[in-house]
């Protein structure tokens, strides 16, 4: 479980594409103060299992289900990834819970300077999603967790802070860039079992 508080921003250099699968090699440091093999990194909210472990980088093993759900299938050696270390149990919770399982992808519409480092950053989620998705709730962007400022239709909206957008890896989205999202597990849980009352 991890909280969507971003703890380093780690560079791809290397993905190999396989006949199943993917391995992705990330370069970083901070993550790995107490990384071991088997250990669990969120890599732009995905969370992925350490399989091989340097001193600079690491190495997961990419199932073919996660290639299908989220934006890693299209990383390039050199991308930025957003990078988080799972949650401790005697942790403040600084974000929300986030577990590292994407639901899907959205598509940025617009990210837009308000000034001071300011940013309006609108995302195009599956329209499956949205029923998920609160104004002043929470969403997993990349390993994000943003507040939503507006929601209108299949179109969220979030106020980017300065520290947010200068230590993630938002410098690098552009219009038609595609982000992972993870939709609070709590709505869905409750949407299930009201479902299961209501038959």
């Amino acid at each position: 479980m991890f909280t969507g508080i971003v703890e380093e921003l780690g560079r791809v250099a290397a993905i190999e594409h396989r006949e199943t699968g993917a391995l992705l090699t990330v370069e970083c440091s901070g993550v790995l103060a107490d990384a071991v093999l088997g250990a669990s990194i969120a890599v732009n909210g995905a969370c992925v299992t350490v399989v091989e472990l340097g001193e600079k980088h690491f190495s997961a093993d990419l199932a073919p289900e996660t290639l299908k759900r989220t934006n890693l299938d299209v990383l390039q050696p050199g991308a930025s990834v957003n990078l988080e270390r799972p949650l401790r149990a005697n942790s403040r919770l600084d974000g929300h819970f986030v577990l590292g399982h994407i639901d899907g992808t959205a598509e940025i519409v617009s990210l837009d300077s308000l000034g001071d480092g300011n940013w309006w950053l609108r995302v195009r989620v599956p329209s499956e999603l949205t029923r998920y998705i609160v104004s002043k709730g929470s969403l997993g962007v990349d390993g994000m967790s943003l507040t939503v400022a507006e929601i209108k239709g299949d179109l969220v909206d979030f106020t980017i802070i300065p520290h947010t957008y200068q230590h993630t890896s938002l410098r690098d989205y552009h219009a038609g860039s595609r982000v992972n999202i993870e939709v609070d597990i709590l709505a869905k849980h409750l949407e299930k079992l009201t479902a299961a009352r209501s038959q």
